[in-house]
């Protein structure tokens, strides 16, 4: 896929993604201030902030939020959720041109979206927009694939899915996340959580997901009953369990190569 597509990927799926996708846990800002040191006082660039989930994590914080996001559905979708938050301000830009001033923020974060991210130019981009001994922070909500839903679940994807093995091919691992730094200090956390699902949340979470197809697609129905017949199978009092693992990666650059 190409990075423009990246960008354009989710615009008819906004909705969805706002009232299905999980947040992130607090957790995260534990991680964070006892491993780099978060205060409310920093000033964090959210890149790829989409509809504000991570963006609001930091907000509640105490923390400036600037999101960045190139897609404009998803930016107005953020603007909308995060309207009551004084301390946000979106922005039309992306990773690897953000239009923030040098040496700006403290945090550079990115929410379910740095494997989109070409890595030289963003490379350099957030050198440009940190302050010195500033954080990147990565974060994905990664399903758990070992529970017999999980492993059926997974099978579903793959067999409905239009792209969906190479997009989950493009999810870097810890290693790979690591090689974006150059060999400068970095962390890696995993931290669990479980989010049972109704049926509507499930179809909802499956609409939101760019490598599905959508309605209209001549696949669309039959995958619909698929789900269906797959929830009606591993349902509980009307719930599936999708576990989650929320992994956190952050980081900081090393001095710009002479």
């Amino acid at each position: 896929m190409t990075f423009t597509d990246a960008k354009q990927r989710f615009s008819n799926r906004v909705a969805d993604y706002v009232r299905y996708r999980p947040g992130y846990p607090t957790a995260v800002l534990d991680a964070l201030r006892e491993n780099c040191a978060l205060r409310p006082g920093h000033v964090v660039a959210d890149i790829g902030s989409g509809t504000g989930f991570l963006s609001e994590l930091f907000l509640k914080n105490g923390n400036r939020v600037y999101g960045v996001e190139p897609n404009s559905e998803m930016r107005r979708a953020g603007q909308e959720y995060l309207a009551s938050y004084d301390g946000f301000s979106s922005i039309e830009g992306s990773a690897e041109s953000t239009t923030l001033e040098d040496a700006s923020v403290d945090f550079v974060t990115a929410g379910q979206a740095f494997h989109w991210f070409e890595p030289e130019k963003t490379r350099a981009e957030f050198r440009r927009i940190l302050r010195p001994q500033g954080w990147v922070v990565a974060v994905w909500n990664f399903r758990e694939k070992e529970t017999p839903f999980a492993k059926a679940y997974e099978d579903f994807l793959v067999k409905y899915g239009t792209d969906y093995t190479r997009v989950r091919d493009s999810y870097p691992k810890s290693h790979d996340v690591q090689g974006f730094f150059l060999g400068a200090e970095f962390l890696h956390r995993a931290l669990p959580g479980e989010r049972p699902l109704d049926w509507d949340e499930l179809a909802g979470l499956l609409r939101s997901a760019s490598y599905m197809p959508q309605q209209g697609h001549a696949n669309f129905a039959p995958m619909m009953d698929a789900l269906r017949e797959l929830f009606r199978a591993y349902q509980e009092n009307g719930r599936v369990p999708v576990d989650y693992a929320t992994h956190l990666y952050a980081g900081r650059l090393p001095n710009e190569r002479k």
